[in-house]
């Protein structure tokens, strides 16, 4: 039986870091299992340095990954849409075909750290460390079970919403 990749939007506002590292994180640690994509609401128009470097420096590759609009999407079905920051959780998302789930992980804006190269370099691992931990519960919490039924699968998350886990099952 041929499973199906369940595909990920992941959203923040400006679409330069946090969402960046959520997408590399989930195809890097997921792949197979999950597809994901990133975008933001008012596109920053570049990819901040520290993002690719952080993701690097920890063995996550990258990808090719640049800054764009969430209208780009309107067109896609998702099987999941996560948001990364709080400001992109609270706007109006553009309706996506289908119903896709929804997740909101709260993640600090390393891009705002100030300090030293040092005090910034630990605020976008201290970001890193959190996604990853989400991305691994995530994956953790997707079991699949498989049964099928008129030769088709489907695929069904369920969200719980006092744990923060998603489920997958294969039907």
């Amino acid at each position: 039986m041929t499973s199906h990749v369940l595909k990920i939007l992941v959203l923040c506002t400006g679409n330069s870091c946090r969402s960046v590292m959520a997408e590399a994180l989930i195809n890097g640690l997921a792949a197979g299992q999950y597809r994901a994509w990133s975008a933001g609401s008012h596109p920053a128009g570049y990819v901040h340095s520290k993002s690719i470097e952080t993701l690097t420096r920890h063995g996550v590759d990258p990808g090719q990954p640049r800054s764009k609009s969430w209208h780009e999407f309107t067109d896609e079905s998702f099987d999941l849409v996560i948001t990364v920051c709080d400001q992109a959780a609270g706007e109006s998302c553009p309706r996506f075909p289908g119903t896709p789930k929804k997740l909101h992980w709260s993640m600090p804006d390393p891009a705002k750290s100030t300090g030293s190269e040092a005090e910034i370099d630990a605020a976008f691992d201290r970001t890193f460390f959190l996604l990853r931990h989400h991305v691994e519960e995530l994956i953790h919490s997707s079991e699949a079970a498989t049964t099928r039924r008129d030769g088709a699968a489907r695929v069904d998350l369920s969200f719980n919403r006092s744990s923060g886990t998603v489920s997958r099952s294969t039907l």
